[in-house]
């Protein structure tokens, strides 16, 4: 990373204003290329910036900071301009003619905080999530994340795996001489307090179920209410409604954020057995399948014959036809809106049992595998004598734990991560 890279962090113009960040070795003399004098760091400054020829581009707040502290690790400036396409763009051109400067590529300047130290992987991951959260609880779980409260569990983890191993090599020197050292009955304790630790994170909700949602599937036989209360609960007129039997054919999906939790909310085609249309026998059976992916179901169809565990819904009730049922979880009316905010309030309570919880730290697919092995490697080791088998299995957990936070990684990893930011981040 020897080269200056260059982009436009903020929103893509017009408006009102236009951050413009450098990055490198080079990023001190772009400054004072453009503005013709040296700047007071970490001050903001009022500057004319010119290009080469002396023609005049902008006037503009520029803030330097000098390296190593600073959010890449290396000499970082920013250039606030007025947020119009033709300044962006005369300030890109003329950095792009500055001997040593390029345009940065997607997650670059992330890429390169990390690579410098300044964030681990972990957090470069909250990061990310962070970027592209759209609910509130997945912005909280961003933020524990790319603020390092997982980062500082796995150092503390590594730690006391440390210490373990410490004990176990010690007692492999004694061993040389004949003369075997005990474990003691605290290094069993703690391998065991250890492993139990990994476990109660292993436990926890995943990332990805904040980005799916909590899934909930209205399901039932034709013409029982189903598209109607789908529409009121996603707040729209997605699923057609017809006293028709079989309007709803397909599946449909939406996704919705109710108090900051995520949902995404399902309309099924009635499921019946007795049709000949065989468009409507394809729509039943993805309707079936939707059944095996729902976090809940809301039963709108004869009580008792829905999926185990689905809430019994009783719908319709502002029509004296409606089905009635003994025992309902709830009554509503989609129509004329009774109990919907109670159903509604039902559901978040049922999502944040499954959802991670506001504010914690949420493992993704990537750190849950790499903290189920160190976990295994733990059960491994408590399982055996053999102090040198003991040792390794130690040592399993350590490599698993540097994975995660980044100590030891691959470039195809680090591509895919960082490929997943803007330019300018």
């Amino acid at each position: 990373m020897t080269d200056t890279i260059f982009a436009l962090s903020s929103g893509n113009p017009p408006a009102a204003i236009a951050v413009i960040r450098i990055s490198g070795p080079d990023a001190g003399k772009a400054l004072t290329g453009l503005t013709g004098r040296g700047i007071t760091p970490r001050r903001a400054s009022l500057c004319k910036l010119h290009d080469d020829s002396g023609l005049l581009l902008d006037e503009a707040l520029v803030l330097w900071f000098p390296g190593p502290h600073t959010a890449t690790g290396e000499d970082l400036a920013e250039l606030h301009c007025h947020g119009g396409r033709a300044v962006t763009a005369a300030v890109e051109h003329a950095l792009e003619d500055m001997p040593g400067l390029r345009r940065a590529e997607p997650g670059e300047f992330t890429r390169r905080a990390f690579a410098n130290g300044r964030i681990d992987l972990a957090e470069a991951e909250g990061l990310a999530d962070l970027l592209s959260a759209e609910t509130e609880l997945q912005r909280s779980a961003a933020m524990a994340m790319a603020g390092g409260a997982f980062s500082r569990q796995v150092e503390e983890w590594r730690d006391q795996l440390l210490t373990l191993s410490a004990e176990v090599e010690a007692a492999l020197d004694f061993s040389d001489e004949d003369d075997v050292l005990e474990l003691s009955p605290k290094f069993t304790h703690d391998l065991a307090a250890l492993s139990d630790q990994l476990g109660g994170w292993l436990a926890r909700p995943r990332a990805e179920r904040l980005g799916e949602g909590f899934r909930i599937v209205l399901a039932g036989p034709p013409n029982i209410g189903k598209s109607t209360l789908f529409n009121t609960l996603v707040d729209s007129e997605a699923a057609i409604t017809s006293p028709i039997a079989g309007t709803t054919r397909d599946v449909i999906e939406r996704s919705v954020a109710i108090e900051g939790i995520p949902f995404t909310f399902v309309d099924t085609a009635g499921l019946r057995d007795d049709s000949d249309d065989e468009i409507e026998q394809i729509g039943v059976g993805r309707a079936k399948d939707q059944l095996k992916r729902a976090d809940l179901v809301l039963w709108l169809g004869p009580e008792y014959e829905g999926p185990s565990g689905a809430w019994e819904i009783e719908a319709q009730i502002d029509k004296d036809a409606h089905m009635v049922k003994s025992a309902p979880d709830l009554r509503v009316s989609a129509q004329s809106g009774e109990n919907i905010d109670l159903l509604k309030q039902r559901l978040i309570a049922a999502a944040k049992a499954k959802l991670p919880k506001p504010g914690e730290a949420a493992l993704n697919t990537r750190q849950h595998n790499l903290l189920s092995l160190a976990a295994q490697a733990l059960v491994d080791s408590q399982s055996v004598g053999d102090l040198l088998v003991k040792a390794e299995f130690l040592r399993q957990a350590r490599l698993s734990f540097d994975r995660l936070i980044g100590r030891s990684t691959t470039e195809d990893m680090l591509d895919s991560l960082f490929g997943r930011f803007c330019i300018g981040k």
